[in-house]
């Protein structure tokens, strides 16, 4: 680790202290190799005074003691119907893998119990389908959770909902972390499951909003990939009821959690409340941070030289891209006549190739659009394919210029291209 790599971790952990964070495990990653050092960074956030609230799956464990018991469980993961005999297996695999839990977690020196704090009605009949013992989360005994976290233990829940007359159900563990996380106020969900890639072996977006996950699982076709496609809906819809974060993690990766929380942009995808990412008007005290992020591309020519009092005279034109505080990127939009011009486009070179630069192009063009501009410009010396396969921009000529601004072309001597988008 370096002297930077520290840097950027300790500015979380004032943000992080005394915040809970909901961590659900499937059973796949509970048994795999890589969960004693998932037990080892739990301690590790527990240490930084981040409290945890562990939700785990069972579907793994439910298969294996169904084939030991020559059963055919009639679902394994919460979401179907459950029978007499699959509601037994579960409960025998869901407290046995409970039980190793607190083993791991005592092992690495954490407090941990177990906590019967979802409270669950039958399912019913869906689709004249009778659920059977399968459960529908009525609320989460917040009460209880906060008493043990309070008291620096961290509560163990199952993937099992209980109701007042002391019946079971078989309850989906993506469902109780997403209903836990919004009844303790979470800051984060993060689920750390061996499915992080869509049917086909696409790999998530870096980053999601909440529309944007509620979209992918509308498109969604056939069963294959419920298990990701669960964390995705669970996860929009936990945002949509407040929880800031939500992250989805490849579980078998060493470390994975601890980069994730650690890091700005992290290792898995996120799925995050509107807040997260900005694109905002830029404010004097930004206008230094801008110099230095673009000085690089103005001395290869790549931009257009700016000084700070070029960027203080036009400050109504420029907006930065921000995520979590830090700036990314930024951009401005000059405008001539009926016409705008995308301008000063730039990301940070080791936030390149993530869609911040698509994000900014498309922000540009809905903002010259509510201004009722007709065209939008770009003159480019080295972007300018980019701006052509990413931003649909096409080759034009200096006669497309507004008058003003071919003047300014021809003084300048860039020989820059002239690209050119139709918004009518």
């Amino acid at each position: 680790m370096n002297v930077t790599d520290l840097r950027e971790i300790l500015q979380y952990v004032p943000r992080f202290r005394e915040k809970i964070f909901v961590v659900a495990v499937d059973g796949e990653i509970a048994s795999s190799p890589n969960f004693a050092n998932i037990l080892l960074d739990l301690a590790v956030l527990r240490s930084l005074s981040i409290r945890i609230v562990l939700v785990h799956g069972a579907s793994h464990q439910v298969q294996v003691a169904a084939a030991k018991a020559g059963i055919l469980p009639s679902n394994t993961d919460g979401t179907g119907i459950t029978d007499e005999a699959t509601l037994e297996v579960s409960i025998d695999a869901a407290m046995r893998l409970t039980h190793e839990i607190l083993e791991g977690l005592a092992s690495v020196d954490l407090r941990a119990a177990y906590a019967n704090a979802v409270i669950a009605h039958p399912a019913g009949i869906l689709g004249g389908v009778d659920q059977g013992h399968t459960g529908r989360i009525e609320r989460v005994d917040v009460k209880c959770l906060h008493m043990l976290l309070h008291e620096g233990i961290i509560p163990v829940v199952p993937p099992m909902g209980f109701d007042g007359e002391g019946h079971t159900y078989r309850v989906n563990s993506d469902h109780a972390a997403a209903e836990l996380a919004e009844a303790v106020q979470a800051a984060k969900v993060i689920y750390l499951s061996a499915d992080t890639k869509l049917p086909g072996g696409e790999p998530l977006p870096r980053q999601l909003g909440m529309a944007e996950a509620e979209d992918i699982c509308k498109k969604r076709k056939g069963a294959e990939g419920a298990n990701l496609f669960s964390k995705l809906d669970y996860g929009a819809k936990a945002c949509r009821q407040g929880v800031p974060r939500i992250h989805i993690l490849d579980g078998r990766i060493n470390e994975a959690l601890l980069d994730e929380v650690f890091s700005n942009e992290g290792i898995g995808t996120m799925i995050y409340s509107n807040e997260y990412q900005q694109i905002r008007k830029i404010f004097k005290k930004d206008i230094r941070a801008i110099m230095s992020l673009i000085r690089q591309s103005m001395e290869s020519e790549e931009l257009v030289r700016r000084t700070r009092a070029d960027i203080i005279e036009r400050m109504q034109d420029y907006w930065v891209l921000e995520i979590d505080g830090k700036l990314m990127g930024c951009v401005a939009l000059h405008i001539h006549d009926d016409a705008g011009e995308l301008a000063c486009l730039y990301v940070r070179k080791d936030h390149e190739n993530e869609g911040h630069g698509r994000k900014l192009m498309a922000f540009t063009e809905n903002l010259a659009r509510e201004k009722g501009l007709k065209r939008l410009l770009a003159l480019s010396t080295q972007a300018y394919k980019y701006l052509q396969i990413k931003g649909g921009f096409c080759e034009a000529g200096p006669d497309d210029l507004p008058p003003a601004r071919r003047k300014k072309y021809e003084t300048d001597g860039r020989q820059s291209k002239v690209l050119v988008k139709n918004l009518a």
